[in-house]
């Protein structure tokens, strides 16, 4: 084969127009390049030219018609192979081919000689390359023996042939036909990309350990098991990003806070990797600590705005802290920020609390303020993280509306229910942001499970008469409840020292209720004087101050809150027997 009879077909470059004219036309170029020098020299009687280095003299280059092809891809150090006709068989490999893969025989199909290229996924490209007649690369494939290379395949011309359909030069290798003359080829040239490819190997294994420390981290800060209040039935489903996305700061909790309450949370830090999870972290901490001093939620939220800014001035939060009362059948909220909660009533019908009372943490310079959103028996309501309803094709009120929308079919327990949003919103493993879901069950009781929830109280008026009717209340509702003789006894003395402090230290209107769950009596009085009692020790010689304290040795737990409308509530627990 007439080797130099090849030439390189690259996309988009255009053929000559003519055939060159013989190797003797080079002469004559050069003789006319030195006329036109001589023509550009100056006349004699010209003035000399100023004094200064002389020019160099030029040195024409080689002229390209006298390379051969051959020469020119044996130097080069990467892996070049040239295959023809229809089986690419091989035509010639250079010597770095060589070394890299080894001898290969000439005139050998492809397929069967040069494993290489089936490991590089290269075999399926000839074809598509010699039929198209447009390049194609693959980049970065590795090697049974463990090197990377990025190969291009590149058409070739059919040797001999012109754009004018006549043969460049009349030589022919003998034993050839003019059809295998005229049998096109492919170009390879494997690039060694061996050491970018560890080095970006050593990259990813990087970022997935420092991801897998992320959302080691992240689950680490989140509640390993929820708390189940007695009225609630609660599921929480999180899912960090997909591979290629960082680990968010997104977190939610459930909190017990006594006498049947029940505060919900659930956040998002804005950013990604560990320092987004923790930060989320220091500011799930802190919502429990300042959930434990039973503050409204619009409260709780203005601590976390200034705490968010001691924190991290760069980092913003958005934030929704909800607190259900079962006495009162509705939750009641304040939101940073945060996307607006979604109830679903028995019915099916999917109600949407009002916007955001104030803009995210660590923004400052706001005064937050509580919503309320109605929760009554048979209800279900989702709290969420962006995640689950931001799309980058679509605006975010779109995502809520779909979110309301597979809410109002989603029936059976809060797991399932999670799962169905999950599945409905099309979030997958690979989805592109963290996603945290929180729902929340007020169950509609009937049968024989309303018998273990009742509720009782007693208004009282004050005066010296408040203790003794408290005291035959108690009596009389808990003997009707039928609890154990010792646990209605001392139902009975909890009752009569907290409605015996409140007679010393608060203000009418006074209320006694009794509240009984599967699980604990709660024994709750409120005034309308808004100073909140203290445990102490008293003094041997003290004829007061001893109530709390015996609440505080009789009673489960025990403790005191302020109420919305003034005044406060001071309450006792005792679990019941299973």
């Amino acid at each position: 084969m007439n080797f130099t009879r090849w030439s390189a077909r690259l996309p988009g470059t255009q053929r000559r127009a003519a055939a060159r004219d013989d190797r003797s036309s080079v002469p004559a170029a050069r003789a006319e390049y030195a006329q036109a020098q001589e023509a550009s020299d100056p006349p004699d009687d010209a003035p000399p030219a100023p004094p200064g280095p002389a020019p160099a003299p030029a040195v024409p280059g080689p002229d390209p018609d006298d390379l051969s092809a051959r020469e020119i891809l044996g130097r080069l150090p990467a892996p070049v192979a040239l295959l023809h006709g229809p089986d690419h068989r091989i035509a010639y490999v250079n010597d770095a081919y060589e070394a890299a893969f080894g001898p290969r025989p000439t005139g050998a199909p492809a397929a069967d000689a040069m494993p290489e290229l089936a490991e590089l996924s290269v075999l399926p490209l000839l074809d598509q390359v010699l039929r198209s007649g447009t390049a194609r690369t693959v980049k970065s494939r590795r090697t049974a023996e463990g090197g990377s290379y990025t190969v291009t395949c590149t058409p070739v011309a059919a040797w001999g042939d012109t754009e004018d359909g006549e043969d460049k030069d009349g030589e022919r290798e003998k034993g050839k036909d003019r059809d295998d003359r005229r049998e096109g080829g492919v170009l390879v040239h494997a690039a060694d990309v061996t050491d970018h490819a560890e080095a970006a190997e050593r990259l990813r294994t990087s970022e997935r350990r420092q991801r897998e420390t992320a959302v080691t981290l992240q689950r680490s800060l989140l509640p390993q098991e929820l708390e189940q209040p007695d009225d609630l039935r609660i599921a929480a489903t999180y899912q960090p990003g997909g591979t290629d996305a960082a680990v968010g700061g997104d977190w939610y909790d459930v909190i017990t806070l006594g006498a049947g309450r029940t505060a919900l949370v659930i956040g998002d830090v804005m950013g990604r990797g560990v320092r987004a999870a923790a930060v989320m972290g220091q500011l799930r901490t802190a919502v429990r600590a300042y959930a434990r001093l039973d503050l409204p939620p619009h409260e709780v939220i203005q601590l976390l705005d200034g705490l968010a800014s001691e924190i991290d001035a760069t980092q913003i939060a958005t934030c929704v802290y909800a607190v259900h009362d079962p006495n009162e059948g509705q939750l009641v909220y304040a939101s940073a920020g945060h996307l607006p909660i979604l109830v679903r009533d028995e019915d099916g019908t999917v109600q949407r609390a009002a916007e955001p009372t104030g803009p995210p943490l660590g923004t400052g310079g706001w005064i937050h303020t509580s919503g309320t959103i109605a929760l009554p028996p048979g209800s279900t309501a989702v709290l969420y993280t962006d995640g689950l309803v931001e799309r980058r094709s679509e605006d975010i009120d779109e995502g809520v509306a779909s979110l309301a929308r597979a809410l109002s079919g989603a029936k059976g327990s809060p797991q399932v229910v999670c799962d169905r949003l999950i599945r409905s919103l099309g979030v997958t493993a690979e989805h592109d942001d963290d996603v945290a879901v929180l729902v929340v069950q007020h169950p509609a009781r009937t049968g024989t499970n309303a018998e273990l929830f009742h509720n009782a109280a007693l208004d009282l008026l004050g005066g010296i008469e408040a203790t003794p009717r408290a005291r035959a209340f108690a009596t009389g509702v808990l003997t009707s409840w039928r609890f154990p003789v010792e646990l209605r006894d001392l139902g009975v003395l909890a009752a009569s020292e907290l409605v015996a402090n409140s007679l010393q230290h608060g203000t009418p209107p006074m209320r006694l209720g009794l509240r009984r769950t599967d699980r604990r009596l709660i024994i709750e009085v409120t005034d309308g004087d808004d100073h909140l009692p203290r445990r102490r020790q008293a003094e041997p010689a003290d004829e007061a101050g001893r109530g709390i304290e015996i609440i505080a040795s009789i009673a489960t737990s025990w403790g005191s809150r302020r109420t919305p409308g003034g005044g406060k509530a001071v309450w006792c627990e005792f679990a019941l027997p299973r």
